[in-house]
């Protein structure tokens, strides 16, 4: 599909068929990428509750190196996109080039920091005397190997820019199948342990790192990537921070929030640490089937409103609070009903451990299915230029409002004020969500009814 095709697409096509090719592509991704750790950890839990919790200490880590090949393939990638458009070869060569080595170049720097210091920021994520041994086993060997993660990260984003997405499917879904393989093999068979689990994950990440070079050395990428191509141009690291900053941002939320909720379970012991880490892997693949399906709605939301086809626009945005709200809703249920039966897949040794997860998994499934709404509409935001909305609501769930919960609630009510932060976090992020919501809907409908009447713009609700 070329360029013009994609525009008339998003003018003219049906709004559920264009919702769903635009983020069905995405969603599949983040799935895959969730499987991941989800993975790991069904794996690990079999060892014990100290080699579970103990991956759950470097998964911050993991947050952080994901979002430094997001930073700068997402951020390249909407600036690629619109120079392959205007036919400008030479400045997406450029472009991609420096996004990649940018990428490598700043993951390289983080990795040998991270391995100078790991003791020290293992222990400050929340780390016991008991995980720290597993901890550092499993991040010796990950580290070094997050490499490959970061440069698979950037060129999914950059191959997705020049419209391969089925090269990145099939990519992701080859490198998650074998770590599925690899895990059990590595992990019990040949004794490797906890060490195993990152052995598997970097041989997998390596299999779709092999797959993107030889995409790009058989000349098969329409991009073109070499050192000569590098450049310390300001237009272009202005194209890519503008876009990959906000989403380091909330990567590192992400990940601080993991590390704030292992310190505040860390004087609750091992099973307290295991049963949250496992809760959040099992959240995840939630979150990141609307979050990706929401990647896809931008491009659709921000070309329409652009257009002035407001009528258009609402109606994306009640299919997406429709679908995303059944699907929350149905996921909620099955957590809500079964926390005890999906939590002690990822234990060996149960009793406290799914006790805790199940009562945390319970509390989250009560809010989730209001995340759909948040979802929406950060992603509305952010495709519309309301850079302030959507980077308050970006940050509000794991952040703004969740840091200051995790260290009150546990104070006041001790290990369940841990289990309920996130929830309650996410009910204030929801009721402020439904306040930008109300405000943004009445100046659509002004925008609309001012495109019917032919009243310029500037004039209408703003």
């Amino acid at each position: 599909m070329n360029n013009e095709e994609k525009l008339m697409m998003m003018r003219e096509g049906k709004v559920s068929s264009v919702l769903l090719k635009l983020g069905l592509p995405t969603m599949v991704g983040m799935i895959v990428s969730a499987l991941y750790s989800v993975v790991d950890a069904y794996f690990v839990g079999g060892l014990g509750d100290s080699q579970m919790g103990a991956i759950s200490i470097v998964f911050p880590i993991v947050q952080l190196m994901i979002g430094l090949g997001m930073t700068f393939g997402s951020g390249a990638g909407s600036y690629i996109s619109r120079l392959l458009g205007k036919g400008e070869n030479e400045q997406a060569d450029r472009t991609a080039s420096t996004a990649l080595f940018s990428a490598l170049g700043a993951g390289a720097i983080v990795i040998t920091l991270s391995l100078l210091f790991l003791t020290p920021i293992l222990t400050a994520l929340g780390a016991t005397e008991t995980m720290l041994p597993y901890a550092r086993e499993y991040a010796l060997i990950y580290m070094p190997g997050a490499i490959l993660n970061i440069f698979n990260v950037c060129m999914n984003n950059l191959v997705v820019a020049e419209g391969r997405a089925k090269l990145n499917l099939i990519a992701m879904l080859l490198g998650c199948g074998l770590n599925v393989v690899l895990d059990p093999i590595f992990i019990y068979p040949l004794g490797l342990g906890v060490a195993g689990a990152a052995w598997a994950t970097v041989t997998a990440q390596a299999i779709t790192t092999v797959m993107y070079l030889t995409y790009i050395f058989r000349g098969k990428s329409v991009l073109r990537f070499s050192l000569r191509s590098f450049a310390f141009d300001g237009t272009i690291y202005k194209s890519i921070l503008s876009v990959g900053v906000p989403i380091l941002l909330f990567q590192l939320v992400s990940g601080f929030s993991m590390a704030m909720t292992n310190a505040a379970a860390k004087s609750y012991g091992d099973p307290a640490i295991a049963a949250m880490g496992a809760v959040v892997r099992i959240m995840t693949l939630g979150t990141y089937v609307v979050f990706g399906f929401m990647k896809g709605f931008q491009p659709l939301a921000g070309y329409n409103y652009g257009a002035r086809q407001y009528g258009r626009m609402r109606q994306a945005i009640r299919l997406c609070l429709t679908w995303s709200t059944f699907f929350c809703t149905i996921t909620a249920l099955v957590f809500f009903l079964f926390p005890s039966h999906i939590v002690a897949l990822f234990s060996k040794e149960g009793g406290e451990m799914v006790e805790i997860g199940a009562a945390a998994l319970r509390a989250n499934a009560v809010i989730f299915p209001l995340f759909g709404v948040q979802m929406v509409y950060m992603s509305l935001f952010l495709a519309i230029g309301r850079a302030k909305q959507g980077g308050i609501l970006s940050i509000s769930r794991q952040g703004l409002f969740f840091a200051p919960l995790m260290l009150l609630l546990p104070h006041l009510f001790g290990l369940e004020g841990i289990i309920w932060t996130q929830p309650v976090a996410d009910a204030l992020t929801a009721s402020l969500t439904l306040i930008f919501a109300v405000q943004e809907t009445k100046k659509l409908k002004a925008l609309e009814a001012s495109r019917k009447n032919d009243i310029p713009v500037q004039n209408a609700v703003v």
